[in-house]
């Protein structure tokens, strides 16, 4: 016998509101972070200034520390970016819908990731490169004709390339 997923149920008000508190703290958090960061890269380009003159691979020591915070800070933006999203999903009353199968994402996933937009699976479509265009969820599997089984085994090709 197959397994039977467990249907979600829509998310209750007090859901809701513990998933807004949890969405703003740690966006908090996370602003809090990319500040420091910014502050602790600048501080630190001023005071690099009295020690002229300097040798080579110290310059490159600082470009590297420089070019690995400012990843990390685009990064942090990005979740920002994300958890502003889900905000506004809230507002709107699609919170916890996932936007590649219209489906309720699992209230697990909401809570290691509050800002998700995707279920599982659409997520993992959406890594692979396929675009919600690309891929219809619901219903028939992929909108060129392609089931489960010949997806693996394109993603076996692919990984032979």
């Amino acid at each position: 016998m197959g397994k039977r997923k467990k249907k979600e149920t829509r998310l209750t008000a007090e859901e809701i509101k513990k998933f807004k508190t949890l969405l703003l703290e740690k966006r908090n958090e996370i602003l809090g972070n990319v500040i420091s960061m910014e502050d602790e890269t600048l501080r630190k380009q001023k005071s690099d200034l009295s020690t002229l003159p300097i040798h080579m691979a110290d310059i490159g020591t600082d470009n590297y520390e420089l070019e690995n915070t400012l990843g990390l800070v685009d990064s942090e933006r990005k979740i920002i970016v994300e958890i502003d999203d889900a905000l506004e999903r809230i507002e709107n009353g699609t919170y916890g819908t996932c936007e590649g199968r219209g489906e309720m994402i699992p209230k697990e996933r909401l809570k290691a990731i509050p800002w998700a937009k995707y279920c599982v699976d659409c997520a993992s479509m959406s890594e692979k490169g396929f675009s919600k265009k690309e891929v219809s969820f619901a219903g028939y599997n992929y909108a060129n004709g392609i089931d489960d089984e010949e997806i693996e085994d394109l993603d076996d090709i692919a990984e032979e390339d």
